[in-house]
């Protein structure tokens, strides 16, 4: 049977994951599609009989629930596909559930191969790329307060055709105590750092990329450590943007938090030990009134912008090779044109 590396998988028509949902939703190749072999109960059924059971009994139910299954995908999913669908095929380790699907689907006549090692493979190339690709790369950080619109620019920048590295988009996070997306859970650590590997991956080392100044955390995930050390030792575009429009921006982009006062204060409760039960107490009360632009205006300079302050000047210190901008627009013209400006104050980002 035909296997590869992880090295060879951009060769590929497409990538499968044959393991069973739950699996593939903690981590998986990025842009892998998933075509599980064994669902999650199935899956421990198995697992159940091998361990209480014997391997052969375990592997004859197994095999019966893998044949019904992939007769499922060729009915389905693959029922379509050419002759020439040449996909790479991946389980946990290489071993019967990716080894099954490659083997009927070359039957078949297609250009399937098994991933050798499979995700526990693909899992440590990631973990060793990530230890000297981030130091391959430039860096522009985007610095700049709380509300300076970083995150928007970021966006109008890749519109531009710039090289940017969002990594709060990919942590499902804007990275603060009141930076959770509603209803949007953060992926886990192991999908954090494979999002980030196949962005660089991808990035012209001739060319800088854009990323925020991110702390170690970005809510409960962390950042590598290459990569924080990568940033740190490069240029800045630093933000300069006036109190008032930072608190419109910040009404308008935390409005879930604003419509429930209960939440935010909950939320702000958690700073009682930094800023002290009497100031906490009266953030909240602006809460209960609903003055929204007071309390945004409060908590920027009462706590985040002293926050943001001391940790910009021990993680991204001011240098010489630094950019500074001015704006009090941060709609999306206003970013559009502010991006177009970085873009003419680094003309190496033309192409």
């Amino acid at each position: 049977m035909s296997v590869t590396t992880v090295s060879d998988l951009l060769t590929f028509n497409e990538v499968i994951d044959v393991r069973s949902p739950g699996e593939y939703a903690e981590d998986h190749i990025p842009g892998a599609i998933n075509l599980p072999v064994l669902n999650d109960t199935e899956r421990e059924r198995v697992g159940t009989l091998y361990k209480q059971v014997s391997s052969f009994e375990a592997k004859k139910i197994g095999a019966a629930l893998v044949s019904r299954n992939i007769a499922q995908h060729l009915e389905g999913y693959l029922a379509n596909k050419p002759k020439s669908y040449r996909p790479l095929v991946y389980c946990w380790r290489g071993g019967s559930r990716s080894g099954s699907l490659t083997h009927i689907l070359q039957k078949i006549g297609f250009g399937a191969v098994q991933l050798d090692g499979g995700y526990k493979a693909y899992r440590r190339h990631v973990i060793a790329e990530l230890v000297h690709l981030p130091a391959q790369l430039n860096y522009r950080v985007v610095c700049g307060p709380t509300g300076s619109g970083k995150s928007r620019l970021l966006q109008a920048l890749a519109q531009d055709g710039a090289q940017v590295l969002d990594l709060e988009a990919m942590a499902v996070h804007r990275g603060s105590l009141l930076g959770a997306l509603p209803n949007q859970p953060q992926p886990s650590q192991k999908s954090f750092e494979s999002a980030i590997w196949y962005a660089l991956t991808r990035f012209d080392p001739a060319r800088p990329v854009f990323v925020e100044s991110e702390s170690k955390k970005i809510g409960a995930l962390r950042v590598p450590d290459t990569l924080l050390v990568a940033m740190r030792a490069s240029s800045c575009v630093r933000l300069e943007v006036p109190l008032a429009a930072r608190v419109q921006l910040l009404v308008e982009d935390y409005a879930h938090f604003l419509l429930d006062s209960g939440l935010i204060n909950t939320q702000l409760s958690h700073l009682v030990t930094l800023r002290g039960n009497d100031t906490v107490l009266a953030w909240q009360d602006l809460a209960n009134q609903h003055l929204w632009e007071e309390l945004v205006s409060k908590l920027l300079t009462d706590h985040y912008d002293p926050a943001y302050l001391r940790s910009l000047s021990n993680n991204y210190p001011t240098e010489a090779s630094d950019l500074s901008f001015s704006t009090a627009d941060l709609s999306s013209t206003g970013l559009q044109l502010l991006a177009q400006q970085i873009h003419a104050a680094c003309p190496t980002l033309k192409q």
